[in-house]
């Protein structure tokens, strides 16, 4: 398992420099094992072994100490199909995003941030990511709605040095925002 970065480490806060292209053999590999680790810590007999591993759905290259702009997610997109989305980007970014906006009802939270902020992150409900791909090196154009659309923006933040808690309305954390999606 990978060494996550705990907030606090100047690391988080630093913006992230683009991945020279193509990609070097060192970068495929710190992508994989970001991915790895995300598969990992969602597997319940591996949590039962490693009880002091928290579990992700996304990982960003500064949480673990590398201010390259490099991100890995890995989620469940369909319980009835069992498919799930499974990505290792570099130099990602939004290309396009929608007005309509949403946010995780259950509050969002980070490998890196362990102790819980109540708020609401307001998101964009869905946006086009483009990157490029950590296996193939081809550029990738991805469409996220919902729950995947909120774990990209949270990854590509960090490449920003923001945390999910910096979105929060710092007045009212919990202020509800018209229109908004609860996901």
């Amino acid at each position: 398992m990978l060494k996550i970065v705990l907030d606090g480490a100047p690391s988080l806060r630093r913006p992230s420099k683009e991945v020279e292209l193509p990609l070097s053999d060192k970068d495929k590999e710190t992508l994989r094992k970001m991915l790895s680790h995300l598969v990992d810590s969602q597997d319940p007999d591996f949590l039962e072994k490693h009880p002091n591993v928290r579990s992700g759905v996304g990982l960003a290259a500064p949480q673990i100490g590398i201010n390259k702009r490099m991100i890995a997610v890995y989620f469940e997109d369909d319980p009835e199909k069992h498919t799930f989305v499974s990505l290792k980007l570099a130099n990602p970014r939004i290309v396009s995003s929608s007005f309509k906006k949403c946010y995780l009802a259950s509050g969002e939270g980070c490998l890196s941030v362990p102790e819980k902020h109540e708020g609401r992150a307001y998101r964009h409900y869905k946006v086009t990511v483009e990157g490029i791909d950590g296996d193939t090196g081809e550029k990738l154009s991805i469409r996220a709605v919902g729950f995947g659309a909120i774990v990209l923006q949270h990854e590509i933040d960090h490449l920003d040095g923001i945390l999910y808690y910096d979105r929060f309305d710092k007045a009212n954390p919990l202020r509800e925002l018209p229109g908004a999606i609860a996901i």
